[in-house]
């Protein structure tokens, strides 16, 4: 009896649906394999910058300024320079009334990105990480010795050697060079904000405080 030639080939057809059934299923399985592979590997990138109970004030309610300066640096620079000829004036926290040295860099920070620095140029030199002079990006913050104390003095870094800053009583807002001979030698050192601070339990607990009155502020606005 003659075999259909269909019927014979029924067999091949069905071996060839299960075969590639098979790598179907198998490229799946190794597609969503890989897919939760590289979900893992971003929830462990995330769980080694993302903030513990434990982890320091800046980690823990403002770590996301590393991205922020690093994307609104133009942003930053741009609104220190709208203060070029703010007059200095000591324990000045606005530009309307004035600011000394650190609270115009604070002023900076908190007005363009929300991220609330301390208010001693002595407390800023213990946020982020140390960097070198040869290392120096738009946005890190520089440090001088002008009262024969460390981290007396402080300053934003604009770029081609130059910092933005409130020198003293006198004077206003204005841009300077690093290179100076005045600016050289009491250069003190240079930190960059990625989350990290070495503040106090106490110096920690008052900036944490002020914060919180501060959103509380602006939900009543």
């Amino acid at each position: 009896m003659p075999i259909d030639k269909h019927v014979g080939l029924l067999p091949f057809k069905f071996l060839a649906i299960v075969v590639l059934g098979f790598v179907s299923s198998l490229s799946l399985a190794n597609t969503a394999a890989n897919i939760a592979e590289e979900a893992a590997n971003k929830e462990t990138a995330r769980a080694e910058i993302r903030p513990d109970n434990n982890s320091s004030y800046f980690a823990r309610f403002t770590y996301q300024v590393v991205d922020s300066v690093s994307a609104k640096t133009e942003a930053l620079i741009n609104e220190a320079m709208q203060l070029i000829g703010v007059r200095y004036r000591w324990n000045g926290d606005s530009s309307q009334s004035g600011l000394d040295a650190s609270g115009f860099v604070r002023f900076v920070f908190r007005d363009k990105l929300g991220f609330l620095l301390p208010p001693k140029s002595s407390q800023m030199s213990k946020v982020g990480k140390p960097i070198t002079r040869e290392e120096l990006e738009p946005g890190d913050l520089v440090f001088f010795n002008t009262m024969r104390l460390t981290f007396s003095h402080v300053g934003i870094y604009v770029g081609d050697n130059k910092f933005i800053h409130s020198p003293s009583k006198g004077s206003a807002v204005r841009v300077d060079d690093l290179a100076s001979t005045y600016w050289d030698k009491r250069f003190d050192g240079a930190r960059r904000l990625d989350g990290s601070d070495q503040l106090s339990s106490s110096e920690r607990n008052a900036l944490i405080q002020e914060a919180k009155k501060l959103r509380i502020k602006a939900r009543e606005l």
